[in-house]
């Protein structure tokens, strides 16, 4: 890398698209400073610079001179130098990657202290507290942060200097007792690093960059760019800042505040403030907050000053604004702003207002939503005139219902949660360590902190329900347990339910209720009805935008009537995959599929297939009416046999206790020994699908005769039905060629017998690599394609997904081996590219060839995106995950329009 590249800009030389180079935080510091707010000034240390560190392990040559100059030209501007002992400047380092990661990674505040300085900003500020309190904090973040010091030592210093004063408050504490305190955070430091804490302030903030640049690969860090999908590249960016105090006296404070509520979505004033306290105050949630407007009793100047900057934001943005600020002595001065994180119905809320002020347009408004929030909005809900008994009430920090048994720290959520359980993990309040137990928990909750808590503004970016500052809650994690207004006592696993809604928490399991959207989509929601301040509507604006944007059509996996109608209801234009195993399902057609297992001569096959006819037959005109006008694939029988016999464990208990008996069962020893003769080692690579159909004389026949017949009533009754057969797990043409010459001898001679004219196309599943790299050839017989993406992962990869994801992909997914299971989203390296050349071999040997996709990636966001790209013509998934493939393929269509334009 060239020593003459530029790592580190000034705030007035950035702006906000230059996120990649500057992280979200240094490049909205920059804009900030563009539109004349007003910020303290400083510098950023680019991603760059911190990805040559994170791969040399040194940083790049050129830094250290950058950094003194930008530092020299900052010392100019301020009329202070670094911790100079009489009027020193001092400057927070804080983290700042491209997308936002709330206390995943490090800021220190007040680096330039020292005991020689300390002195310099009493005389500087006239405030002898400030300033111990001061320095006490930079001992104690650089400590914990830079240094490596267990922070609870220092919380448990701070807490026997509160208890020796007779307190529980910080503010407390005097000068004196803070002075004292910062001898003992240095002994601390010294005790625990074996060095003294650092005297020179440029060692100190180049200690501190350096420990900013380590934090991207900390544990907490991966772990949730993990959860986020975040890649493990980018690097972060460092923003050196000058100091402001909001803990300077009562005329002073700190905030943080949102343009537009991030749970709701609703417009008005939101977010906290702290009098005579610093940023991470409020953040952590150490103290309960004052609510924003109750600044404007306090410093009406100030505030009226932010309500206009955030309205400037806003509109600027064209979004949610999340904006932490400082007070110090009457000036207002903006810290941070960003496209604030939020809950599903404030995006899909928000996303709608946007568009009706006239800032965005309607493509812009479907970009701003994704499926896995409008998956979020199905959930359940709890019954309103629940009889459960209220135990708490505190902040609706991120909506939803969550039951489970209550658990005081993050590696039993994680313990528990493996075993099975439901969790609620309760915290006094939570902080970055919390991350893996507030990804296995249900819920949060927390007896401490408001709406921009950690707890609150993580729980809104994973989508968890959290309730934040229930105060009626003693926690005692400690003794696993809490204690409740009235004295009531929950010990750890006692059960709890918390609305995320309207901040309640109740005792014991509450009843759940349908959510509304999923009302709207059964069309069991009450016309017109302005359910949770306009959700469904703004679901249903954005739905419909969808709907008229997308090119891929979504079709629904669905076996029965039941579910077709449910899908149709939900949106699909047809099933993509109707699987006719399920339809042998119960004792009565159980007992004929053994009939037809056990028939050894042709007499005795051909009476069980005549006997499974017409059940399967009546089967699918039920499924031809709910989906009458719409195509229904249908796939031949595709498991193996055995999965239709007794378990061979209980059956051979059941022949060996018979024989025991000397009553032995005639019928119990032919299926013991067909369970034998069919046993396999690897079944799901043995005889099934369209092996099954070769080797079973009739069997595919027969199934394609009661489709057939089948149609052929439903066209005679006026209806419109559109057939197809599907032939699973092909691997070469020829096998194909000879089941596409028995089916069209079937339908030919259905044709002939009923008088009606049948087109039913003749395809097949996608499922095995052979069958893709070879779809050229198997293009030359089928009419369609449908990758089954299921399969085609499992033989791709070599998994056998049963078993796989129980034993090593949680290893797998913590060593980076895989961002996400390649189960939940497309391999599109692997398994994508097989399945793009066979969408190009297909296509080029028969241009009409129509496409789909019936495995469950058809139904993920992020899998839909890639198979609009790639050309397929529908995906089908679950009935529920209908609604979130529509609105993926809505916006998949708009970002390649939006990639061709450019």
């Amino acid at each position: 890398m060239s020593s003459q590249q530029k790592f580190v800009y000034s705030f007035t030389e950035g702006n906000k698209d230059l996120k990649d180079l500057l992280g979200g935080k240094g490049a909205n510091l920059a804009e900030m400073t563009n539109l004349g707010l007003p910020v303290p000034p400083g510098f950023t240390i680019t991603t760059e610079a911190c990805k040559v560190f994170l791969e040399t392990g040194t940083e790049p040559a050129s830094l250290h001179e950058e950094i003194s100059a930008h530092l020299d030209a900052l010392e100019q501007e301020m009329g202070k130098k670094l911790g100079q002992a009489d009027n020193p400047l001092l400057v927070s380092v804080r983290s700042g990657a491209k997308f936002s990661m709330p206390g995943m990674m490090d800021t220190v505040l007040n680096i330039g202290l020292s005991d020689a300085s300390v002195a310099g900003l009493v005389a500087q500020s006239g405030n002898e507290r400030f300033a111990w309190d001061s320095y006490r904090r930079l001992v104690q973040m650089f400590g914990k942060t830079v240094l490596g010091v267990d922070g609870e030592l220092f919380e448990e210093a701070l807490d026997e200097a509160k208890h020796a004063k007779g307190t529980v408050n910080d503010l407390d504490l005097d000068a004196s007792d803070l002075r004292e305190l910062v001898e003992v955070f240095k002994g601390i430091v010294e005790r625990e690093t074996g060095r003294a804490f650092p005297q020179d302030p440029r060692e100190q903030m180049d200690l501190a960059v350096h420990a900013v640049f380590h934090s991207w690969n900390g544990d907490r860090a991966r772990l949730y760019r993990r959860q986020e999908r975040i890649p493990n590249d980018l690097g972060t960016a460092v923003n050196v800042c000058s100091m402001v105090f909001g803990n300077l006296g009562e005329d002073s404070g700190t905030g943080v505040a949102f343009t537009r509520d991030p749970s709701t979505g609703a417009v008005g004033v939101y977010g906290d403030y702290l009098s005579n306290a610093q940023g991470e105050d409020v953040v952590a949630g150490i103290r309960n907050t004052l609510p924003l407007s109750e600044l404007e009793k306090l410093d009406k100047s100030s505030y009226d000053e932010l309500m206009a900057i955030m309205q400037k934001l806003e509109n600027h943005y064209r979004d949610l604004c999340d904006i932490e600020f400082t007070i110090e002595r009457g000036k207002l001065w903006m810290l941070q702003t960003r496209v604030g994180k939020r809950t599903a119905a404030a995006a899909f809320r928000i996303a709608v207002q946007l568009v009706d002020q006239g800032l965005i347009d309607l493509d812009e408004a479907l970009m701003r939503v994704t499926g896995g929030q409008l998956s979020q909005l199905m959930f359940p809900r709890f019954a309103p005139d629940s009889a459960s008994k209220q135990i708490a009430w505190g902040l609706a920090a991120s909506p939803g219902a969550a039951i489970g048994k209550i658990v005081f720290d993050s590696y039993t959520a994680v313990k528990w949660s493996r075993s099975g359980e439901k969790v609620i993990l309760v915290r006094r309040e939570t902080n970055p360590d919390d991350l893996d137990g507030m990804i296995a928990a249900e819920g949060i909750l927390t007896s401490r902190g408001g709406k921009t808590s950690h707890a609150a503004v993580v729980a809104r970016g994973m989508g968890k329900t959290c309730v934040c500052g229930a105060e009626e809650l003693e926690v005692d994690t400690k003794r696993r347990r809490m204690t409740t207004s009235d004295g009531l006592v929950l010990e750890e696993g006692d059960i709890v339910s918390i609305d995320g809604a309207t901040g309640k928490v109740y005792l014991g399991e509450v009843p759940v209720l349908p959510s509304p959207v999923v009302e709207y989509f059964e069309g069991t929601l009450h016309a017109g009805a302005d359910v949770q301040g306009g959700l469904v509507q703004a679901v249903h604006r954005l739905m419909s935008h969808a709907d008229g944007r997308r090119r891929l059509a979504v079709r629904a996996n669905a076996d029965n009537s039941e579910d077709g109608g449910r899908a149709r209801r939900y949106g699909a234009q047809g099933i993509g995959l109707c699987r006719t195993e399920h339809m042998f399902l119960g004792e009565e057609r159980r007992k004929e599929v053994e009939h037809l297992i056990l028939a050894d001569n042709d007499k005795d096959r051909e009476l069980a297939l005549s006997t499974l006819l017409p059940m399967q037959k009546g089967d699918f005109v039920e499924l031809f009416q709910a989906m009458d006008g719409l195509p229904v694939t249908v796939r031949l029988l595709d498991p193996p046999l055995h999965e239709f016999l007794p378990d061979i464990t209980e059956l051979s208990v059941r022949v060996a206790l018979a024989e025991a008996r000397r009553d032995p069962n005639e019928n119990d020893l032919r299926l013991l020994q067909a369970v034998h003769k069919l046993h396999e080692q690897n079944p799901m690579l043995g005889l099934r699908g369209v092996r099954l159909g070769l080797v079973i004389p009739g069997l595919f026949g027969m199934q394609v005769r009661a489709i057939a017949e089948a149609a052929a009533e439903r066209k005679l009754a006026g209806g419109d039905p559109r057939p197809e057969v599907m032939i699973p797990l092909v691997g070469t043409v020829q096998e194909l060629e000879l089941v596409r010459d028995e089916c069209e001898r079937v339908l030919a001679e259905v044709a002939q017998s009923t008088g009606v004219q049948l087109d039913i196309k003749l395809g097949t599943m996608i499922e095995l690599p052979r069958a893709a790299v070879t779809a050229g050839q198997i293009a030359e017989a089928a009419e369609f394609f449908s990758f089954g993406t299921n399969d085609l992962t499992q033989t791709v990869w070599g998994f056998s997904r049963d078993d796989v994801e129980a034993s090593f992909f949680t290893a797998y997914l913590e060593k980076g081996i895989f961002g996400v299971s390649p189960f939940e989203t497309i391999d599109r390296d692997g398994v994508g590219s097989l399945v793009k050349h066979a969408v190009e071999a297909g296509r080029a040997t028969r241009p009409d060839l129509k496409l789909g996709v019936c495995g469950e990636h058809g139904g993920d966001p992020e899998s839909v995106h890639f198979f609009h790209e790639v050309g397929l013509d529908y995906v089908s998934c679950s009935p529920f995950r209908i609604p979130v493939a529509r609105l993926e393929a809505g916006r998949a269509a708009i970002e390649t329009a939006g990639s061709d334009s450019r």
